[in-house]
């Protein structure tokens, strides 16, 4: 049934969420695990099961009602929960990540059931590693951190940003099938500077300010150190964190852990495949492309750096390379006269007339693809992707910020703007379009396309960096995976029912490149995609399989 050294039986067994198969149990279970009068007398299937989940899910009045049901299920019984999730991904990812999840870490502190995670605050400074020593699995490969100062586009939240970990690690399992008992999510409470979450009584975060310079940098060093110490072949995705750490923290870790930092790799690689599978609608080659990003923060950067490396592979110079992608932000076009700009964004600080906003850059670059990532809705405007649109035969509109309502624009006004002709992909999902009598599928930019994939490959040849070129290799093999009936809808991605697929496919090419870059800690296997799959867990119960 299981490879727990030390099997719990009775109550112990059912409230284990990991182990537990509630009214699954077999009749020899029962009587073997000393279950007999603690279940109901009748056995049932798990397809029995997936069907009573699945119909009180659906009576749930309200999304947030949804996530909480799922999470519930996820905190009783894990196999079914992703057994149900995976079955139903296209209706159940918006709810256990985004959009929902927003709205979930928003009130996080307010619907708290039951402690998932491992919470390391402020306060534990010196004792970290007896922090990480209380969790209970000794075999942890995928950790997802966040210190919940840049939830989504929703900023600040603190301790509440916690469901974006527990999020992601969920379809780390789902999509990619990295065992839930060798994952962990983890929330580093070093305060808040959101004056609603220090008011309120019932914040479960430490009600005092963020923890800032030398203090904070030795809590990352401390906990890096801590959970390296503990799981020596664990990779770490760094996940919301703001500009101002975010970047120069993964400039410092990348070549000494395996660690990535989501926001700024994962995002830009998905972005890249989708530009990829829309240059098959529009013709002419990456390297020929104008792309004008609204937002620089680290979303934005960090698509811009992967771009221009995959133009450099077509024969670009780096100068020539960076002076194709531009960048809008709240203050205007970024450009060499400006003063008051922050590191990251001097690399494409380019020659060229002050513009104040995104439509008069639009006017002024004429690029062939606009890409938002803001974090704050409706900025593409109706004159936009008009101007788009008489720019370009198939002008490409990525509005990619998160959640839904910052969504740069839906996926409808894309389409009634420009006639029908915007190739649009966005981060959140959005329903088919109709418009003069043709169904418009938009492809959704969602970071689970590539995360779990990688995550898969890494973990899988216990990869010991994870080197941009393996999110090169994600963004090309997502890219080659989305069908010609895909193009005719209008999507850019695969369907998400085929994640599993896709997952499988990144992983391998994901260890390609650990072989290739001498960075695996395995023997290369004789079939490496069978042998990625083969590290795939499924939920089924052990005497299902």
């Amino acid at each position: 049934m299981s490879d727990t050294d030390n099997q719990p039986i009775g109550v112990d067994l059912l409230h284990n969420p990991l182990l537990n198969h509630g009214t699954a149990f077999t009749e020899e279970e029962r009587e073997q695990f000393k279950l007999r009068g603690l279940l109901p007398p009748r056995v049932f299937s798990q397809e029995r099961q997936v069907q009573r989940s699945l119909e009180n899910y659906r009576k749930k009045p309200s999304d947030m009602e949804k996530y909480i049901y799922l999470i519930g299920l996820e905190d009783r019984n894990e196999t079914l929960f992703y057994r149900l999730v995976m079955d139903n991904l296209e209706d159940m990812m918006p709810i256990i990540y985004t959009p929902t999840v927003g709205k979930a870490c928003q009130e996080y502190a307010h619907i708290f059931r039951r402690p998932r995670g491992l919470y390391i605050s402020a306060e534990d400074k010196g004792r970290v590693a007896e922090v990480v020593a209380n969790w209970p699995h000794d075999d942890v490969e995928v950790i997802v951190v966040t210190d919940g100062e840049r939830i989504l586009g929703l900023g600040d939240l603190g301790v509440n940003g916690m469901g974006i970990p527990v999020g992601k690690l969920s379809l780390y399992t789902a999509c990619a099938g990295i065992h839930p008992a060798r994952t962990l999510p983890i929330t580093l409470d070093v305060g808040t500077e959101n004056e609603k979450l220090l008011n309120d009584p019932l914040y479960i975060g430490l009600p005092q300010r963020r923890l800032r310079g030398a203090e904070y940098d030795a809590l990352i060093d401390e906990f890096m150190t801590a959970v390296t110490e503990r799981y020596p072949n664990v990779m770490v995705q760094f996940e919301d964190f703001a500009n101002l750490n975010a970047f120069r923290l993964l400039n410092k870790y990348r070549n000494a852990y395996c660690t990535f930092n989501d926001d700024i790799q994962g995002t830009a690689a998905v972005t890249l495949a989708g530009i990829y599978s829309s240059l098959r609608l529009t013709g002419g080659k990456l390297s020929e492309q104008k792309l004008l990003f609204l937002g620089a923060g680290e979303a934005g950067i960090g698509i811009a750096d992967l771009i221009v490396s995959a133009m450099m592979d077509e024969g670009l110079s780096e100068a020539e390379a960076k002076h194709r992608c531009w960048f809008v932000d709240s203050r205007g076009l970024v450009e060499s006269t400006r003063t008051d700009l922050a590191e990251h964004k001097l690399p494409y600080a380019h020659e060229f007339a002050a513009q104040p906003d995104l439509l008069s850059a639009v006017k002024a670059l004429q690029p062939t693809g606009i890409i938002g990532v803001s974090g704050r809705g409706q900025m593409f405007t109706q004159p936009i992707v008009e101007k788009m649109a008489e720019l370009n035969e198939r002008p490409i509109v990525f509005a990619l910020s998160n959640p839904t309502s910052n969504s740069e624009c839906t996926a409808e006004e894309a389409y009634t703007w420009s006639d029908g002709r915007a190739i649009f992909a966005s981060g959140s999902p959005f329903d088919p379009v109709e418009y003069k009598g043709k169904t418009y599928v938009p492809g959704q930019g969602n970071n689970s396309y590539i995360f779990p994939g990688v995550g898969l490959g890494v973990v899988a040849v216990k990869a010991r960096h994870v080197p941009d070129e393996m999110f090169m290799a994600a963004a090309r093999t997502l890219a080659q995976l989305v069908t010609e009936e895909d193009l005719a809808k209008g999507r850019v991605y695969p369907s998400l029912k085929r994640i599993r697929e896709v997952s499988g496919a990144i992983g391998t090419a994901v260890a390609e490149v650990a072989f290739a870059k001498n960075l695996a800690s395995v023997a290369r296997p004789n079939d490496l995609p069978a042998y990625i799959e083969g590290q795939m867990f499924q939920p089924v119960y052990q005497h299902d399989s």
